[in-house]
């Protein structure tokens, strides 16, 4: 099994990366994860530097590729954002196009879930600010708000089913299409 360590910009990619679907998903493309997702607590805090010491603990626990998942978040393109962290061998940069929570509009299997009917969102990723559209169309289908606090509302997606396979197969999510693109390649 090919051995993968994660870094991830804040608690919700962490949650994702932690979450059981994700690590059974993981289980099935033959990858072993060393360890829990390391949050860099902020994308400031991926640049190369910062994250040396991260990366240094992955290689010590046996990671043949370490991944690190972070936001586009103010860059102009994700290219800036893959230039700002810095590439290295062995380690993949994944950038959601704009915030995280895109994904979770993404999967509208699981957004379908949270509203009680058939839901989707034809653009996920030109959202730029997904968790307020997320709130907004659970507001709007059940008259119910998601409160504030994005780790609670993520804690409770995952809960309902959340899985990166569902927010890649949709047309318009290509970062998250992208990862799931580079842990299936790793054995292959």
């Amino acid at each position: 099994m090919v051995k993968v360590g994660f870094i991830v910009e804040g608690e919700t990619e962490k949650l994702i990366i932690d979450s059981e679907n994700f690590q059974s998903l993981l289980t099935d493309l033959k990858i072993d994860c060393i360890s829990e997702a390391i949050d860099a607590k902020g994308n400031g805090n991926l640049l190369p530097h910062n994250i040396i010491p991260f990366q240094a603990f992955l290689k010590e626990k046996g990671a043949d590729y370490i991944f690190i998942l972070t936001d586009r978040d103010d860059d102009a393109c994700i290219t800036l954002t893959r230039q700002r962290i810095s590439e290295r061998d062995n380690q993949y940069i994944i950038v959601a196009v704009q915030k995280i929570e895109a994904w979770f509009l993404a999967d509208s299997q699981t957004l379908s879930v949270m509203v009680g009917k058939t839901t989707a969102v034809d653009y996920p990723e030109s959202e730029t600010v997904p968790f307020e559209k997320i709130g907004n169309i659970i507001q709007h289908q059940t008259g119910r708000g998601i409160g504030t606090r994005k780790v609670r509302f993520a804690l409770n997606y995952l809960r309902k089913g959340f899985s990166l396979r569902n927010a890649a197969a949709h047309p318009n999510c290509p970062s998250a299409r992208y990862f799931l693109n580079k842990l299936q390649s790793l054995n292959y």
